[in-house]
C-alpha cells in the first residue's frame, strides 16, 4: 500500500479528536477526504516562521490554526504560504522583506523534511501527496513587494513563488486596490504588464484584494485562468473583498477558481457590520498597539477576542457551515469547476467550529451531505486549483 492510500485508509479509521465534539463525520467522509489532495490557498501562517519565537510548525500548538500535526490531522496536502507586509512598506524594504519571508518558508521545509516539501507544480502537489508529505507553496500577497520591478518578479518566481495578488488593501502605482480609493481605473500599462509576465513565468495572477474594475482587466489581458486566493461570496457579505455573482460569472468563463476565506467578516454580514462599529475598531485597535507591529500577536489576540465575544453574545455567532453557504453560492453562480478553499488561517478570525486546520473533514462531510457527488467534492477541496495550476503551467513561455 503507497503512503497515500495508507494516510487515506487512517483518516477513514479515526479522526481526530477535536472533531467529534462538532460534527460527526461518516466513514465515507473519511475516506473520500482521505483520498482527495486537498489544497489551501491562503494561510498567514508565515508571520508566525518570522516573529514568534515560540512558534514550531513541527509541534502541536495550542494556538493559531496551523502546524503539521494538525494539517496531518486534517488531512490536508497543499498549503500556499503567504509572503505578505503592509502595503505602506514599498520599494527596497518590501523586496527585503519578501526575501526574508520567503527564506523562512524554505527554511522551515528544509527543518522538517520528513512532512513538508516544496512545491512548484501540481505534479509536485500530487507526487506530494502520494508520498504522504505536506506540499509547501508561496505566494506573494501584494503587488507592491516587486518594487515596479519585473525582475524582482522573476526573482521571486524562481525563488518558487507560484501566486501574485495584484494588490493588498491600498492601491499599488499599477494597480487598483478593493481597499483604497480608486486612482487607476484599474490596471495601467504596467499593470498589464504584470499580467502578461506572470503568464510567462507561469505564476497564477491572483485578484483577491483587487478593485473589481482590475479584475475585470486582469481578465481582459491574462491568457491563462486566474486565481481568487482567499475570498468569498459578496451577495452573503457585502465586503469588497468579496466576489460579486457577475465577477463569479467572469471568472467561470476564464476557466479560473475562488478560493473560499473563512474569514468571519468575509462569510456573515451580520458579524460584519458589528465587527466595525467604532467600539470594536478601537478595541482591535488597542491589540495592534499592543502587539507593536507584530501581525502573528495581532492576529492571535483578535481571535481570542471576538471568539469570547462570539460565545458571550457579544457579537453575531459565525459557524463553519456559512462556508458551506458560500461554496454553494459560488457553485451556483459559476459552476462546480471553479470553486475551492483558501482559508487565511492564522491571518483572520475563523468561525467557530472552524478554528484550524484538523476540522477540515468536516467540510467534505457537509457537502456530501448536501448532495455533492464524490467526484465534485474532490474537485472543490483540491482538483479544481490544481487544474488551474496544470493550464497556468501550459502557457508558460
Amino acid at each position: 500500500m503507497n503512503a497515500r492510500l495508507w494516510l487515506g485508509a487512517l483518516l477513514a479509521i479515526a479522526l481526530p479528536a477535536a472533531l467529534s465534539s462538532q460534527s460527526t463525520v461518516s466513514p465515507r467522509a473519511r475516506q473520500l477526504h482521505g483520498r482527495a489532495v486537498v489544497v489551501d490557498t491562503h494561510d498567514d501562517t508565515t508571520q508566525r516562521l518570522i516573529s514568534d519565537k515560540t512558534f514550531d510548525i513541527g509541534a502541536r500548538n495550542a494556538d493559531g490554526s496551523i502546524d503539521i500535526p494538525r494539517m496531518r490531522d486534517g488531512g490536508l496536502d497543499a498549503i500556499f504560504l503567504s509572503i505578505w507586509i503592509t502595503g505602506d512598506v514599498t520599494g527596497s524594504a518590501a523586496v527585503r522583506r519578501a526575501l526574508q519571508q520567503i527564506d523562512a518558508v524554505r527554511e522551515a521545509v528544509r527543518a522538517h523534511p520528513r512532512d513538508l516539501v516544496l512545491a512548484t507544480t501540481a505534479a509536485d502537489i500530487r507526487g506530494a501527496a502520494a508520498s504522504g508529505k505536506i506540499a509547501a507553496l508561496m505566494g506573494v500577497e501584494g503587488g507592491h513587494m516587486i518594487a515596479e520591478d519585473l525582475g524582482v518578479l522573476r526573482s521571486f518566481a524562481a525563488l518558487g513563488v507560484r501566486y501574485l495578488t495584484l494588490t493588498h488593501s491600498l492601491n499599488t502605482t499599477w494597480a487598483d486596490s478593493s481597499g483604497d480609493t480608486p486612482v487607476h481605473n484599474g490596471l495601467t500599462a504596467f499593470g498589464r504588464d504584470v499580467v502578461r509576465e506572470l503568464n510567462r513565468l507561469g505564476v497564477m495572477v491572483d485578484l483577491s484584494h483587487v478593485a473589481d474594475k482590475t479584475f475585470y482587466d486582469a481578465l481582459e489581458v491574462t491568457r491563462a485562468p486566474v486565481l481568487l486566493s482567499h475570498s468569498s461570496m459578496r451577495a452573503i457579505s457585502k465586503h469588497p473583498r468579496n466576489v460579486t455573482d457577475d465577477m463569479m460569472r467572469a471568472l467561470a468563463k476564464n476557466g479560473g477558481v475562488v478560493m473560499i476565506n473563512y474569514n468571519a467578516a468575509f462569510l456573515s454580514e451580520a458579524y460584519r457590520v458589528a465587527a466595525s462599529t467604532p467600539e470594536w475598531t478601537a478595541r482591535f485597535a488597542a491589540i495592534d498597539k499592543a502587539c507593536a507591529g507584530d501581525e502573528a500577536c495581532a492576529i492571535l489576540g483578535r481571535q481570542r477576542l471576538e471568539h469570547d465575544a462570539m460565545r458571550a453574545g457579544q457579537l453575531p455567532t459565525v459557524s463553519w457551515e456559512t462556508v458551506i453557504e458560500h461554496i454553494d453560492r459560488a457553485v451556483k453562480i459559476g459552476g462546480v469547476d471553479h470553486v475551492g478553499l483558501g482559508s487565511d488561517f492564522d491571518g483572520a478570525v475563523m468561525p467557530l467550529g472552524l478554528e484550524d486546520a484538523s476540522r477540515l473533514p468536516v467540510i467534505t462531510q457537509a457537502l456530501l451531505a448536501k448532495g455533492y457527488s464524490e467526484r465534485d467534492v474532490e474537485k472543490i477541496l483540491g482538483g479544481n486549483l490544481l487544474r488551474v495550476m496544470e493550464q497556468v503551467e501550459k502557457v508558460r513561455h
